[in-house]
């Protein structure tokens, strides 16, 4: 489970806290507890987290998600990931090969 994920159901839990069991929310409680103290935050520098800021900003996307495609990015153009296929099968193509 993701921690976004898993973010989501704690807030869906919270809405409908009156409906859980002692024991239910016991296990909700103990799991986000894990689930902080296993987040290792990332320093930057400053320069970087001002930069990261302001292209966040100009995209209009969450600093996290950014830094999620940039490090996504790297991994393919240094062959760490596959490159993702963007034709199938059945995607029409003009030309000829």
């Amino acid at each position: 489970m993701t921690r976004s994920s898993f973010a989501g159901e704690l807030q869906s839990v919270s809405d409908h806290i009156a409906d859980l069991s002692r024991a239910d929310l016991q296990v909700m409680l103990r799991r986000a507890a894990l689930v902080i103290r296993n987040t290792a935050g990332m320093e930057l520098g400053p320069r970087v987290e001002d930069s990261l800021a302001s292209i966040a900003g100009e995209m209009a996307v969450p600093k996290s998600d950014l830094i999620e495609t940039i490090i996504g990015d790297w991994l393919i153009a240094n062959a760490y990931l596959p490159v993702p296929c963007g034709l199938d099968d059945e995607s029409a193509t003009d030309g000829s090969a």
